[in-house]
């Protein structure tokens, strides 16, 4: 006689989360054999150099355990980069701890400073791992949103959010979904905003690197006054093209950094051995990040000069490698769904830029990812013409 037996029933910790948008037309692009501009992750080779970096690591027999904060050389690499870019001065010893990825980095930092009860601001649209990082440290999310079709912040909105529980507010420059970037001013109303209060700044600035037309990225590292109220988050995947990685790095003042690494040491302990000696190695030669913007932004405007005679309405793009369109003249789907024809049925993935705001936001806006080839780039456009020319 045999017996079944279920697993005890169990309330979940995150019973709003399912699965997310960008798995779900990433499964419906391979369905369709659609030209995958969705999910934010590029299609070409990494600099062979740092394969080469990350391979000699490894023979040299740098594949044990490195320091829970990262290994040094790594950590001394970045403050000299802060330092060249930014004019900040981290210590590497006490101020800067690599991690598993972006992700890690800010679910980590919401972990080690929000207490149940306490409130963050988080500015929307914005990455899907905010709040539900915010519900796990047992806080609530304040939504603020960015101005409608702009989005730039709206201080006076973020000023009202204010309140006497609010612990944290995450930014997040060059923006996803939006490809904007905070400019000097911006960061400057930030500053002036939280100066009387103890507030504390979640910095995404993954997208560092990816600043066109000239422009500087504004981090907050460039502000002493915000410096030292702030966890400032980059990714290795980001600028180097190895999202699968999952290599990123936080700085913050020691005292945030200390608290940090009280987390860090329990969630992932530590991160791969090699690609950190490897990066550390490729790094000593700023070339490939500062050649960046212009690899971007060639790419970005291949992207936008192949649609300029579509139906398809372009927003602009000044950082990131993203590229967000109307498609109100062609459409009146809702952005899910539309989302999910234009995969289907023309061949080319976006998102839905309402998947970026709690309970959605219409906007008839879907989102483009150009960190692909050129001929990848070519494909969509050809298939995205045949069907929006105008």
């Amino acid at each position: 006689m045999s017996t079944s037996y279920s697993p005890p029933a169990i309330t979940s910790r995150l019973p709003k989360v399912g699965t997310t948008i960008f798995t779900v037309m990433s499964a419906l692009a391979q369905q369709h054999n659609a030209v995958n501009l969705g999910q934010g992750f590029p299609d070409f080779d990494c600099d062979p150099r740092l394969l080469d970096a990350v391979n000699a690591a490894m023979r040299r027999g740098l594949n044990q355990y490195p320091p829970m904060a990262g290994v040094l050389p790594l950590r001394e690499a970045i403050a000299q980069k802060l330092a060249r870019l930014y004019g900040h001065a981290y210590d590497p010893v006490n101020e800067i701890t690599i991690t598993a990825g972006a992700t890690q980095a800010i679910l980590t930092a919401i972990l080690a400073i929000v207490h149940p009860g306490d409130e963050v601001i988080v500015l929307d649209p914005s990455y899907d791992s905010y709040e539900p990082n915010i519900e796990l440290a047992g806080g609530r999310a304040v939504h603020v949103p960015l101005t409608p079709r702009t989005f730039r912040p709206d201080f006076d909105r973020i000023a009202a959010a204010i309140g006497p529980r609010t612990r944290a507010i995450v930014i997040n420059t060059p923006h996803n979904p939006s490809a904007t970037v905070w400019s000097a001013d911006d960061m400057q109303r930030l500053a002036e905003l939280l100066r009387p209060t103890n507030i504390l700044v979640i910095a995404d600035e993954v997208y560092e690197h990816m600043v066109f037309d000239g422009a500087q990225h504004e981090s907050v590292s460039r502000s002493p006054e915000l410096a030292a109220r702030s966890f400032v988050v980059s990714s290795f995947g980001k600028t180097y093209h190895v999202t699968g990685w999952k290599v990123g790095y936080v700085a913050a003042p020691a005292p945030l950094m200390a608290e940090f690494r009280k987390v860090h040491q329990f969630n992932v302990f530590t991160v791969n051995t090699p690609v950190q000696h490897g990066l550390a190695d490729y790094m000593a030669d700023p070339t490939p990040y500062e050649q960046l913007p212009g690899f971007y932004q060639r790419k970005r405007d291949l992207f936008r000069d192949g649609l300029a005679s579509t139906r398809l309405k372009l927003l602009s793009t000044t950082g990131s490698y993203f590229q967000s369109v109307d498609y109100s003249e062609v459409s009146d789907l809702s952005e899910e769904a539309f989302c999910r024809w234009l995969t289907s049925e023309v061949g080319v993935a976006a998102i839905p830029l309402s998947a970026f705001y709690p309970g959605g936001f219409e906007q008839k806006l879907a989102r483009f990812c150009f960190a692909k080839k050129d001929e990848t780039l070519k494909l969509a456009l050809e298939r995205l013409n045949d069907r929006f020319a105008s």
